[in-house]
C-alpha cells in the first residue's frame, strides 16, 4: 500500500494479547484515514448499549494518511472511544509527534481492547510490542511519566501518549496527553484509559512512508505549505497562536464570560496572546509534527507566587474557561491553572465549565461553605479555582468529588434548577468556549455535533468574516459575501454542512483543521490532488468531500445505535433561554424555534429524516453503508423517504 503501513495492531489487556491484521482496503477508499476509518472500526468492534467504562469499550488510536509526510501541518492523531460523558461517539484530535511515531512503528491503528489487571503500559517498538507493569506510574503526574518512560527506554525521542492521576481518578474530563502540553482531552479518552488500567502507550519506530507518486506529492505539498504561510489566518496562528482571537471574539460580544451570563468584558487584555507577548510571558514557540505554522506557545512564570510554573499555551479555549468564564484576569494564575490541568490530565474547557457553574451555584446559594469545605467560590476567587483543580483531580472532598462527575451529573445530584446554568446540552459534554446565542453557524454546529456541543468536529469559524479569505469562502458556499457575519440564520445549514464535510476529510488525512477551517489555504480540491499522488487512489474534489460526508454519516448512526435522535440535537438551557444581556448583540438568543428551522434544512441537506434526525435508508445505501443500514433496520432505527 501507499500512504497507508497497511497495518492494525490491535492489544488486548485482559487477555495479555497482540496482534495485527492488515488493513482493508475498502475501508481506506471509503472512509480515507485516520478519523474515517476509526469510526468504523468503532462502529465494527463496540456493540450497542455498553458501559463505556468497562472493558468491552475500545481505545482507537488513528494516524493520518498524510502523517509523516510532506503535507502541510499532517502531524495529526485521531482517538476514538465510547465517551463516559455522553455514553455516545466521541472522536478526539491531538498533535504533537504521537501519529508520527505510529506510522513510523508500521502501523496506521493501534486498537486497546480490554482492562488489564493491574496498571501497565504498552511499549511499541516496530514489530516488537510489550504490555509492561506500570505500577511504579500509577500517580504519577504527565510530565513525569513521560520522563520516566523515555529514560527506562533509553531514549529521549519515544512517543509518548499517557494519563495523569485525573485519569487514574476516573474523573468524567480526563485528558490523554502526548506531551505535557499536546491533550486529546474532549470527552474523556483519558477516562476510559484510566479503566483499562492504562497508564501509557510509548512508540518507537524505523519505517517511512511509501508514496505512489513522491515527486508530485512533493511538488504540491510544498506548493501548499508556501500557500499557508502567506493565508491571513495561518499568519495570526503563527504569531500568537489561538489566544490572539481573544480580543476580536470580545468585541463581536462572543466570549464567554461569567459563566455565559455575559459575552464580553471589559478586563481581555490580560487574556490575549497579544499581552502574554507584551509581558515576555511567551519564552518560545512550537510545531506539531510536520507543521510550518508554529501555533502553539510555551509560556513562564519567571517570579513572584508561581515563579517557575511553565506551560503550553494557554490556548484561546483556556483563557477563556479559566478566565473570563470565572472572571480570573490574573494572567499568571491561568498560566498555573493551564499547567496543573496538563500535569493532571483535565481538559480544561470541562475543567473550567464545571468551576463557573460551581462559581454561579455558590453565589446563588445553591452551594453553601459547608458544601465547598470552606472554599469561598466566588467569581474571581484566583486561589479557589487553583485548589477546586487538585480537589477535582485527586477527587479530594465532596466538592472535588461532585464536579469530577461533570457537569451533566454534578447539576443532577445538586438539582434546584442548578441545570439551567450548567453549560451542557442533551449529549452530556461541556460547551466550548463561543457564545452560540449570537454565533449562530456554531449554534447549528455545536447542536449536530455528534460527541456534544463544541468546536473541535465542525469549526465555522469562517461565519465572522474576519478575513478576506473566510469572506471568500462564505460567498463561495452561499453565492453571497454579506451571510460572513456570525448573527444570521440565513445559510447557516449549508455553512455548516460544506465544514463537517471539510472537517472529517482534513482529520482522516491527518492534517491539522487550522490549515482548512481557520486558514484557507488546504483546501478539498488539494487535499484530493495529494491523496491521489500519495495513495494511488485517484480522488476528485467532489469525491473526497463525498467521503467526508460519508465519515460523519457513521458517526451519527453509531449515535442512532445508541439511541439518539433529534432531541439531542439541541443546545444549553441557558443558550436557547436567556438572552444576551448587554450590548449591540443585546436580546439575541438561539431559541428552540430558531434552531429547529436551521435542524430542518440541515437535515434535508444531509437526506435525513427530519423527524427522528435519522439517515434514510436510501441515504446510507447511496453513501456505500449497506452493512450499517441492515444493522439499524433490524433495530427499528432506518426510516424510508415516502
Amino acid at each position: 500500500m501507499y500512504g497507508w503501513m497497511g497495518k492494525i495492531l490491535y492489544v488486548d489487556l485482559s487477555k495479555e494479547k497482540i496482534w495485527t491484521e492488515a488493513l482493508k482496503e475498502e475501508y481506506c477508499k471509503l472512509f480515507l484515514g485516520a478519523r474515517g476509518i476509526n469510526a468504523k472500526l468503532l462502529w465494527d468492534l463496540v456493540r450497542h448499549g455498553i458501559d463505556p467504562l468497562s472493558p468491552e469499550n475500545v481505545l482507537i488510536f488513528g494516524a493520518g494518511t498524510l502523517t509523516g509526510t510532506l503535507a502541510p501541518s499532517s502531524g495529526r492523531t485521531t482517538i476514538t472511544f465510547k465517551s463516559p460523558v455522553t455514553n455516545l461517539y466521541c472522536k478526539s484530535s491531538v498533535g504533537g509527534q504521537i501519529g508520527t511515531r505510529i506510522k513510523a512503528a508500521g502501523y496506521d491503528h493501534v486498537v486497546v481492547l480490554g482492562k488489564s489487571k493491574k496498571p501497565v503500559y504498552i511499549w511499541i517498538d516496530d514489530e516488537n510490542v510489550e504490555i509492561r507493569d506500570a505500577s511504579h506510574l500509577w500517580g504519577k503526574k504527565v510530565g513525569e511519566t513521560q520522563e520516566i518512560i523515555r529514560e527506562e527506554l533509553g531514549d529521549k525521542n519515544i512517543g509518548v501518549a499517557s494519563i495523569g492521576p485525573a485519569g487514574e481518578n476516573l474523573v468524567y474530563f480526563a485528558a490523554i496527553m502526548v506531551s505535557p502540553y499536546n491533550a486529546a482531552a474532549r470527552g474523556a479518552g483519558g477516562t476510559v484509559m484510566g479503566s483499562k488500567n492504562l497508564k501509557a502507550i510509548a512508540i518507537r519506530g524505523t519505517h517511512k512512508v511509501e508514496l505512489k507518486e513522491p515527486e508530485k506529492f512533493r511538488e504540491l505539498a510544498l506548493k501548499v505549505r508556501d500557500a499557508l504561510l502567506k493565508d491571513s489566518g495561518a499568519i495570526s496562528l503563527k504569531q500568537y497562536g489561538t489566544s490572539g482571537s481573544l480580543g476580536a471574539v470580545n468585541e463581536l460580544y462572543v466570549l464567554p464570560t461569567r459563566n455565559w451570563q455575559l459575552g464580553h468584558t471589559d478586563k481581555v487584555d490580560y487574556i490575549t496572546g497579544q499581552y502574554l507577548h507584551e509581558k515576555g510571558y511567551v519564552v518560545k514557540h512550537y510545531a506539531c509534527d510536520g507543521c510550518p505554522i508554529g501555533c502553539h506557545l510555551i509560556t513562564e512564570v519567571k517570579e513572584g507566587k508561581y515563579a517557575g510554573t511553565r506551560s503550553g499555551g494557554p490556548e484561546y479555549e483556556t483563557l477563556s474557561a479559566l478566565g473570563s468564564g470565572t472572571e480570573v484576569y490574573n494572567t499568571e494564575v491561568i498560566i498555573k491553572a493551564n499547567e496543573l490541568c496538563n500535569e493532571y490530565g483535565l481538559d480544561t474547557i470541562s475543567t473550567g465549565d464545571v468551576i463557573q457553574w460551581a462559581m454561579e451555584c455558590y453565589e446563588r446559594g445553591i452551594l453553601t461553605k459547608e458544601d465547598t469545605e470552606g472554599l469561598e467560590l466566588k467569581f474571581g476567587n484566583e486561589d479557589a479555582m487553583i485548589e477546586l483543580i487538585e480537589r477535582i483531580a485527586y477527587r479530594r472532598g465532596k466538592i472535588g468529588n461532585l464536579l469530577a462527575d461533570g457537569l451533566k451529573r454534578a447539576s443532577e445530584k445538586v438539582g434546584r434548577d442548578s441545570w439551567k446554568w450548567a453549560m451542557f446540552n442533551s449529549k452530556g459534554l461541556e460547551h466550548s468556549r463561543v457564545d452560540t446565542r449570537v454565533a449562530k453557524a456554531y449554534a447549528l454546529a455545536f447542536a449536530v455535533n455528534p460527541r456534544g456541543p463544541d468546536h473541535l468536529h465542525t469549526e465555522t469559524f469562517a461565519e465572522f468574516g474576519a478575513s478576506p479569505e473566510a469572506v471568500e469562502l462564505i460567498e463561495k458556499i452561499t453565492g453571497d459575501k454579506k451571510w460572513a457575519s456570525p448573527y444570521y440564520v440565513e445559510y447557516r445549514p449549508e455553512i455548516v454542512r460544506w465544514h463537517e464535510d471539510c472537517y472529517a476529510v482534513t482529520e482522516a488525512l491527518g492534517i491539522c483543521v487550522f490549515t482548512s477551517t481557520a486558514a484557507y489555504a488546504v483546501t478539498p480540491a488539494n487535499m484530493a490532488e495529494m491523496f491521489t499522488y500519495a495513495t494511488g487512489i485517484r480522488m476528485t474534489e467532489e469525491e473526497i468531500m463525498l467521503a467526508g460526508r460519508r465519515i460523519l454519516t457513521v458517526e451519527k448512526c453509531f449515535n442512532v445505535r445508541e439511541g439518539a435522535d433529534r432531541k439531542y440535537d439541541d443546545l444549553p438551557w441557558r443558550i436557547m433561554h436567556e438572552p444576551a444581556p448587554e450590548g449591540p448583540i443585546k436580546g439575541m438568543v438561539t431559541s428552540p424555534e430558531e434552531l429547529n428551522k436551521m435542524l430542518d434544512r440541515y437535515y434535508e441537506l444531509h437526506e435525513w429524516d427530519k423527524k427522528t434526525s435519522w439517515p434514510y435508508k436510501e441515504t446510507l445505501l447511496k453513501l456505500g453503508l449497506k452493512d450499517i443500514a441492515e444493522q439499524l433496520e433490524k433495530m427499528g432505527r432506518l426510516p424510508t423517504k415516502t
